[in-house]
């Protein structure tokens, strides 16, 4: 296993870039996924090539090291703070959650205030309405897209670009799940629905191995929804642990019932088709099989 320095991985990253002529990324000159998928796969290899690596040699198995099982390592000890869906700007909050760094509608995509008061939820979700979007989000600093754009790193550090890269400037991050463990050793997992807190370009610790920089809230890494607090149990700060998971590895639970954009729901959805699909019959009264 190979490790690189992150920043100089940056540096070479956006030369090459400039020198390909996409620095600006004011129109994607690939035509499809695929072309552009290849060519961030060798722009990859390249500036690689570039730096000394240091070598490191692991003594037992990734999924030790990790300790899991996973593809993705954990992030211990984040301090972890809640936001909502709807809430107003505070002065260790100044950017207002109305809208997400991928939907200026938010809150009416979501179907409304995702109220954090105790006293006006009911099993993880508002008593006032049931969300369109999945009640278990979460915030990291950092986006993959700006201004329509995809980011020149984003292929080199997202570990998952070259599966997840559908059309240029269309986020591969939003909607990807984790898993966050509280000190207690309670686990819950939720979906990627916005960026923060206070920053959108720490790739070198959203994909890194360095930790967040301090900010005002005690160098916070890491906004979780009130249904997460309310599942682990947290204050309105706390410390975490997090990483990321491939959806094949979230079990069902209460992150799994709501939303247009939760996995399992959408899941579902498709197999309803499917079986409807499968009773419906021919002209010559014969099931019809209707692949989607």
């Amino acid at each position: 296993m190979r490790a690189v320095n992150t920043k100089l991985l940056g540096f070479f990253v956006a030369s090459a870039l400039v020198a390909s002529g996409m620095g600006a990324f004011g129109q994607s000159p690939y035509e499809s996924s695929e072309d552009f998928a290849r060519y961030a796969m060798k722009l990859r290899e390249s500036a690689l090539l570039k730096i000394e690596p240091q070598v490191f040699v692991p003594t037992t198995s990734r999924s030790s090291l990790y300790g899991f099982e996973g593809h993705y390592p954990w992030k211990v000890n984040i301090m972890t703070t809640i936001f909502w869906v709807g809430e107003q700007p505070t002065p260790n909050n100044p950017v207002p959650n109305t809208r997400s760094a991928w939907d200026v509608n938010w809150v009416v995509s979501y179907g409304g205030f995702d109220d954090p008061n105790p006293q006006n939820r009911r099993n993880y979700i508002p008593a006032s309405f049931t969300p369109r979007q999945n009640p278990f989000y979460f915030a990291l600093p950092y986006n993959d897209v700006t201004s329509g754009t995809t980011k020149p790193e984003a292929p080199l550090v997202i570990p998952w670009f070259k599966q997840a890269y559908r059309k240029y400037g269309q986020s591969v991050c939003q909607n990807r799940w984790i898993e966050i463990r509280s000190p207690s050793g309670r686990t819950c997992f939720a979906q990627w629905s916005d960026c923060g807190p206070f920053r959108t370009d720490d790739w070198q610790y959203v994909f890194g191995t360095e930790i967040p920089p301090w900010n005002i809230n005690h160098g916070a890494g890491l906004d979780v929804s009130p249904a997460v607090r309310d599942f682990l149990g947290l204050s309105g700060m706390d410390v975490t642990s997090w990483r990321f998971v491939d959806f094949q590895e979230v079990p069902p639970g209460p992150w799994s019932y709501y939303g247009d954009n939760n996995d399992f729901v959408i899941s579902a959805r498709r197999n309803t088709e499917r079986v409807v699909d499968r009773t419906q019959d021919d002209d010559n009264g014969s099931p019809t099989v209707i692949t989607r």
